[in-house]
């Protein structure tokens, strides 16, 4: 056998991979400017983050569009793209909730949820591409809302940041149930991610 070159799976990547892990880097960023927000309390910190997500989207679309252009797209690029969703749809808008300030019992199950429902979207749209795509190479229609969605949410909170709605401000107040926290406005995720793992079809521009 062959010893393989080092760093031969870095070797190939294509140009469309690139772009897929500069996804993933805006939202681990995202991420870690929450933990900052959290340790400082210093506002700019939430703004960085969502203003993320945005950024994440944009690599987002333009992997798919080099892939098709090069016509060069493979199976680890289709799983590259969906971890990289995973962390910059999924868990770091659940994390930027958290930060600002949904942070009640209930709150964190509802945060979950949408994660989880964010993970399976991406599991049964990367097992029904190849029918969803009818033979050609580009899916007709998503099966459930698309996960970048989520960046909707994010742009809430984000405008809820600027306007001081952040910890005990945050929009739509708290309700204690059974002795636990929950914050409606956290209600958006558990639709967010109830959309995403439905049937409903979705033509794909």
């Amino acid at each position: 056998m062959t010893r393989p070159k080092p760093f031969s799976m870095i070797r190939e990547f294509q140009l469309a991979d690139w772009f897929t892990l500069g996804n993933a880097v805006c939202g681990v960023s995202a991420l870690f400017a929450v933990m900052s927000y959290l340790q400082s309390l210093d506002i700019i910190h939430v703004y960085f983050a969502c203003a993320l997500i945005p950024l994440a989207l944009i690599f987002d679309v333009l992997d798919g569009r080099i892939a098709r252009w090069r016509q060069k797209s493979s199976a680890m690029g289709r799983e590259l793209d969906s971890l990289a969703d995973v962390i910059s749809f999924g868990v770091a808008p659940a994390a930027i909730a958290y930060g600002c300030g949904a942070q009640g019992f209930y709150d964190r199950i509802v945060l979950v949820f949408f994660v989880a429902c964010g993970v399976s979207r991406l599991a049964r749209y990367n097992i029904t591409a190849d029918r969803l795509s009818e033979g050609g190479d580009k899916v007709k229609y998503f099966e459930g809302t698309p996960i970048p969605t989520s960046m909707f949410l994010v742009l809430l909170l984000g405008f809820a940041s600027s306007q001081g709605a952040v910890g005990l401000a945050l929009w739509g107040g708290a309700l204690e149930v059974a002795g636990a926290t929950l914050h409606p406005i956290v209600l958006l995720f558990a639709i967010s991610g109830a959309l995403m793992i439905s049937r409903i079809r979705i033509p794909k521009l």
